[in-house]
C-alpha cells in the first residue's frame, strides 16, 4: 500500500520540533476538529508528516514519521478523538515559510493554505516533493 503524506501543525512555544527531537517520540493529542480528527484516523504507521510551527514561525521545520495509528487521544476523557504517535526524521536543510508557499504556483492547492485552520492536513505527493526540494535548494 502506498505511504501518504500529511502536515501537522504545532504551536511552537507549546510543543515545538525540538521538543518532539528531545522526547524522540510523541504522542499527537488534542484535535478537536472532526476533519483534522478524520485526517489522524487515516493515518498509518510508516506515513510521513511535515511538522508545521504555527503562529510562530509560519513554517515547516521538519519530517516525522507516524509510529503508531489508530490511537484514541489519551486526552479526551470520552475516548471519541483520535490520536497518532511521531517520531523525528529529519529537519528540513532549510525551513519553508507559509509566505513562500503561497507565493509558489507549485503549491496553488494546498490545504495548508486552501483550509488554513485545519491543523492536519492532506499532502500530495507532489506537494511533499516540491517542498522537499524548495527545502534542497
Amino acid at each position: 500500500m502506498a505511504k501518504s503524506y500529511w502536515l501537522m501543525k504545532s504551536e511552537p512555544d507549546a510543543y515545538g520540533w525540538d521538543d518532539l527531537v528531545e522526547q524522540g517520540e510523541g504522542t499527537w493529542d488534542g484535535v478537536r476538529n472532526h476533519r483534522a480528527a478524520n485526517n489522524l484516523r487515516a493515518m498509518k504507521e510508516g506515513d510521513e508528516a511535515f511538522f508545521y510551527h504555527s503562529n510562530i514561525g509560519r513554517e515547516i521545520v521538519g519530517i516525522m514519521t507516524i509510529s503508531k495509528a489508530d490511537m484514541t487521544d489519551p486526552t479526551d476523557p470520552e475516548g471519541k478523538w483520535a490520536a497518532v504517535k511521531v517520531k523525528p526524521v529529519r529537519k528540513l536543510a532549510r525551513p519553508i515559510t507559509l509566505k513562500e508557499i503561497k507565493g509558489d504556483p507549485g503549491l496553488k492547492d494546498i490545504e495548508l493554505v486552501k483550509l488554513s485552520r485545519l491543523s492536519v492536513a492532506v499532502i500530495t505527493p507532489e506537494e511533499w516533493d516540491h517542498i522537499i526540494g524548495l527545502s534542497n535548494s
